[in-house]
């Protein structure tokens, strides 16, 4: 009968620390942490603490959304928990599936985060659609003009070699290959 703690963030800028102090308070007596994103399914730290649950123990995490990717994954949780005796408590939520109230609570939320998380990509894609309107680039600017393209190309048919443009330019020889292949188009 195990308390098992699992603190995530979703980048390698943010703080563990808040979340780890409240399982420290909590009595844990183990801690997973991570720094991944909740969309993605390679959480190796949430597959180890997934594996070492056991009958009788405690999870512990602090908010709900820390947890799963998706309220259908919250859901294939809470039955794989409830299929082997285990408890999940969402403390800042306070959340106890130990209780009936805990259960309702917690498939309550579940819903109501993946809607939050849907209503925050939609703004994302919304934000990105307006900046491009606007004539905001994204991305990282292209190394290579047309100016430089041409001289490439001049080089190329004076003798220079692959390898050596992709020195003299400070590029990759594939973007030597598809500068040479963009000028060659223009002009044929």
């Amino acid at each position: 009968m195990s308390r098992i703690g699992y603190a995530r963030v979703s980048s390698t800028g943010q703080s563990l620390e808040v979340q780890l102090s409240k399982l420290g308070q909590a009595n844990c007596d183990r801690i997973y942490q991570e720094k991944r994103s909740g969309r993605t399914a390679d959480r190796p730290e949430f597959q180890a603490c997934m594996n070492y649950l056991r009958e009788g123990d405690t999870l512990i995490i602090t908010r709900l959304d820390r947890l799963a990717r998706s309220v259908v994954h919250l859901a294939q949780l809470a039955k794989r928990f409830q299929r082997e005796g285990i408890d999940l408590l969402v403390m800042d939520q306070n959340i106890d599936t130990s209780t009936s109230t805990g259960r309702l609570m917690f498939n309550m939320l579940a819903s109501i985060a993946e809607f939050e998380n849907d209503l925050r990509t939609e703004r994302q894609a919304e934000g990105i659609a307006k900046a491009k309107e606007n004539g905001v680039k994204f991305g990282r600017p292209a190394k290579m003009t047309d100016a430089k393209r041409n001289q490439i190309y001049t080089r190329r048919i004076a003798g220079a070699s692959i390898g050596q443009l992709a020195k003299e330019f400070g590029v990759g020889e594939a973007t030597i290959y598809r500068a040479l292949n963009s000028v060659k188009q223009l002009k044929y």
